[in-house]
């Protein structure tokens, strides 16, 4: 195993410790010869261990002190919370929360622009965005797609909306979203709930009302509404159900190594 293995999955495992509670904020982290010495390493690649989760933004370096594990929760950043959110899978009742604060996220602002660029002016032209559809489509209809690159399409076709609009912030918002959900397979699993071929039915419907020029009818946004919020209820439960199973095969695993 290389030494770049080595500092990645040990960084991990302490990053999982922090996500879990198991090292409070304000404390020290192990030092460096505590490190080498719990997970058989040299000092050297302990020191790189730690940098990593520094980089990850877990702990931070006091100068005659060591490493001091910050409130990740508090005062983290949004790559700070994608890290979060990636070792609390373990752990369903803190990535269950963290998941439906990132669905919440997610829905408004995914919302908000497809009901914003379907009622004002197309500033796409209506065959690169069927372009797009059809491929999804294409994924969507295989034997087993593949459902991570099917919602990195996804992403990339809200992200085009949103450049059309002018609204750079929140594609910078959406690109982190997508960017914490995409890394954790069991967030990806659950966001097709349901058939893949329902997220094309949708973006065909969608088509056909920018086609139309005329906008939605007051009908069709609350009917579109009321679909995108049960539709991400299941994304929610969906999400529930797989975490649960990762929980219970760990504890599984760990029984039998007892």
């Amino acid at each position: 195993m290389g030494s770049q293995t080595v500092v990645a999955d040990v960084a991990d495992e302490l990053a999982r410790r922090v996500a879990a509670g198991e090292y409070q904020p304000g404390d020290l982290m192990p030092s460096v010869r505590q490190v080498a010495e719990e997970f058989d390493m040299n000092r050297a690649t302990a020191q790189l261990t730690l940098g990593r989760l520094e980089s990850y933004g877990f702990v931070e370096a006091r100068r005659g002190k060591g490493f001091t594990i910050r409130d990740v929760r508090e005062a983290g950043g949004v790559d700070v919370y994608r890290q979060l959110f990636r070792f609390s899978i373990p752990m369903p009742d803190i990535a269950i929360e963290m998941f439906r604060d990132v669905v919440d996220v997610e829905r408004n602002l995914v919302l908000e622009a497809l009901l914003t660029y379907t009622g004002g002016e197309q500033r796409i032209a209506s065959a690169e965005l069927k372009d797009a559809i059809d491929e999804l489509e294409s994924i969507a209809r295989r034997t087993d797609p593949d459902l991570r690159q099917l919602l990195a399409l996804e992403v990339a076709l809200v992200r085009r909306l949103l450049t059309a609009l002018g609204l750079p912030m929140q594609r910078a918002i959406l690109n982190s979203i997508g960017e914490m959900v995409l890394e954790v397979p069991e967030a990806v699993e659950a966001y097709f709930a349901g058939a893949a071929d329902l997220h094309v039915l949708v973006w065909r419907a969608l088509a056909a009302v920018w086609d139309s020029g005329s906008g939605p009818s007051e009908a069709q946004l609350a009917l579109f509404e009321d679909l995108f919020g049960m539709y991400h209820e299941k994304v929610i439960v969906r999400f529930e159900e797989l975490v649960a199973g990762v929980a219970d095969g760990a504890d599984e695993s760990q029984a039998a190594t007892a």
